[in-house]
């Protein structure tokens, strides 16, 4: 076995130089600690979509990271309904360079092994540490049975495309409606031709983007089918020439698992931060300002010598995260109708009870009071259908718990 590098002894080793790892030997360093990334292309530039509930972000957020901030934000269910919440959306590039890693150990180079005190490197040698944390993300995870998020975004700034309708400024972070507004209407995206899907609509440093997503499916819903629909949503004909080989035109596209492990906070390994490590919302796909928000968690402990996976994940925040994958497992099983029903019935309560349930990380009495109020709101015959899918889902939770 390799010995591990000599040299004085680092505080924390973050592998993995997206936002949450990068976010967290930032801020690790700010505190004094002596922090090490390691990534096989740590300077890589960030090219996605970052969009975050306002009150989600931790304050040292640099201001300039902001490219754009609304107000309010509005859904259609199929209704337009207006939210009280500011939702912002940040430049990718200048978020990237405002996590200054002057004050870190940067390592350009795969992690073979992790245990919580030591990586292995490619070519063999041993990084140690008084702690690890694994922030890789979730492209290795491709288990079947695990539900999965697809979207594909494109720049509505492509010729003889339209935006929805929308004004200028207006962020739509969901629009139920069909695709297809013309007599078809109805088979576009809520019908048997696969799982639902939405358009979220915000303005980016690249400019407006409009991105179909599927917010969760098993199997997932294809990201052909999210092209095709997204392109009759922005009454765009289907690809050619070189658009056709960059993705069938398509100017993002995502796929990822909405829970890597459903018991985050097991085991004593190196501590999986980020959407692998269980702060991606199992109900919404986020995960950033959750992140962002844990790196200050971490980094309290590790420098108050305490173990951070406890301070990550206290007993509220694992109740909290199993609530919200009984959630999960209960919007798959509803058809798309209902499942427009039931958002429908989320945006109506207040919005606090929102935030508890798609924000707080460790308010598990809140979460319980979101579910009781958004199933008070549901029709009776929602109420019934969600009542059987959550007898099941329970079934499947308990199972996820044991294996």
């Amino acid at each position: 076995m390799t010995a591990p590098v000599e040299g004085p002894a680092t505080d924390i080793i973050v592998v993995g130089a997206g936002p949450a790892g990068r976010s967290l030997a930032y801020r690790a360093a700010a505190a004094g600690l002596r922090a090490t990334l390691v990534d096989p292309a740590p300077h890589r530039v960030w090219r996605q979509t970052f969009g975050m509930y306002a009150d989600d972000a931790p304050a040292w957020l640099e201001p300039g990271a902001v490219a754009a901030r609304t107000a309010e934000f509005c859904v259609f269910t199929p209704q337009r309904r207006a939210v009280d919440r500011e939702y912002l959306v940040l430049d990718s590039e200048r978020f990237q360079q405002s996590l200054s890693l002057s004050e870190v150990t940067v390592v350009a180079s795969s992690a073979t092994a992790l245990t919580a005190t030591s990586v292995t490197l490619a070519d063999g040698s041993v990084l140690a540490g008084r702690h690890v944390v694994d922030a890789r993300g979730t492209a290795g995870h491709r288990r079947a049975d695990t539900p999965r998020q697809t979207a594909v975004g494109i720049l509505a700034g492509r010729v003889g495309a339209t935006d929805g309708g929308d004004d200028p400024d207006t962020t739509v972070l969901m629009d139920w409606r069909p695709a297809d507004t013309g007599p078809n209407a109805v088979s576009s995206n809520l019908t048997s031709s696969g799982p639902a899907s939405f358009s979220y609509r915000i303005d980016t440093a690249r400019g407006r983007l409009v991105e179909e997503t599927c917010l969760a499916a098993r199997p997932p819903l294809g990201i052909a089918e999210l092209a095709r629909r997204a392109r009759l949503r922005l009454r765009l004909s289907a690809p050619t020439g070189d658009e056709e080989v960059q993705h069938g035109g398509m100017d993002e596209i995502v796929d990822f698992p909405m829970y890597p492990n459903a018991r985050p906070w097991r085991g004593d390994g190196a501590l999986a931060i980020g959407a692998v490590g269980g702060l991606m919302n199992p109900a919404t796909g986020y995960s950033v300002a959750q992140s962002l928000r844990a790196a200050d968690l971490v980094v309290e402990a590790v420098a108050g010598r305490r173990d951070p996976r406890a301070a990550l994940w206290p007993r509220a925040a694992r109740i909290a995260f199993t609530l919200r994958l009984l959630g999960l497992l209960v919007l798959i099983r509803l058809r798309p109708a209902e499942l427009v029903g039931f958002f429908d019935a989320f945006f109506g309560v207040p919005v606090p009870l929102q935030r508890a349930y798609v924000s707080s990380h460790a308010d598990a009495p809140g979460v319980l009071r979101a579910m009781a109020a958004v199933f008070r709101r549901s029709p009776p015959r929602l109420k019934a259908r969600v009542a059987v899918a959550s007898a099941r889902a329970a079934v499947e939770v308990v199972r996820l718990m044991v294996v």
